[in-house]
């Protein structure tokens, strides 16, 4: 980002002033992947854990929802991985509904989500806790606000909707490094990034729906 310590400071800021200490509060962090969704989210998070005493936030990554690599190979999409058709949607829709906490409904006080272990290949079930004092959850994905259908019914869930958005060779960029970090050797890398991944980035670019807040590189 342009202006990381800017833009995340200007970010805190906006939502400590309208931290409620009520009702839940769901933030997204949307963009392709290698945008810096998880750093920023995690950023964020320690920002408000540290400014506010009860430590409200929390980061929700979507990434959880990935379908097993067996139920991609019985549809035939181990190849897409990554792509919005890869991902349990209605599952993920399902889960921010029940987050999401109404004026005179209680809040669940404990919520297990799943979490996926890059390093494995697979979601973990039940591997995280939403508890009720976690009234700022920032939920970071691809396809957050995507354009078509059932993502498209997620936006109206979220209270702000912010946008990374760097142009694509710096995605590309960064991809390479994340597979090469992952033990695969330079042209594997290259073909990881360039394939799948760089298709899935266009495809967020072009196809997500508006946003309250959009940051580049």
């Amino acid at each position: 980002m342009s202006s990381t310590t800017e833009n995340l400071a200007s970010l805190v800021s906006r939502m400590l002033e309208t931290d409620h200490r009520v009702e839940r509060r769901i933030i997204a962090i949307a963009g392709p992947p290698g945008a810096g969704k998880s750093t920023l989210a995690e950023a964020l998070v320690r920002e408000l854990n540290d400014a506010l005493p009860d430590k409200p936030a929390v980061v929700l990554p979507m990434d959880g929802f990935h379908y097993d690599n067996a139920i991609l190979d019985d549809k035939g999409l181990r190849a897409k991985k990554g792509a919005p058709e890869t991902f349990d949607a209605d599952g993920f829709i399902a889960l921010v509904r029940r987050l999401r906490a109404k004026s005179g409904l209680p809040v669940s006080d404990e919520i297990a989500v799943p979490v996926f272990d890059r390093a494995q290949d697979l979601s973990r079930a039940s591997a995280q806790l939403i508890r009720s004092h976690h009234r700022i959850i920032i939920i970071e994905g691809n396809y957050l606000l995507l354009n078509r259908f059932p993502w498209s019914e997620l936006p109206a869930l979220f209270d702000l909707k912010i946008f990374i958005a760097p142009p694509l060779p710096v995605i590309e960029e960064r991809l390479i490094r994340r597979w090469l970090d992952y033990g695969l050797d330079q042209k594997s890398a290259e073909l990881r990034a360039r394939g799948n991944d760089l298709v899935n980035a266009a495809l967020i670019l072009n196809e997500s729906l508006s946003e309250d807040i959009v940051l580049g590189t």
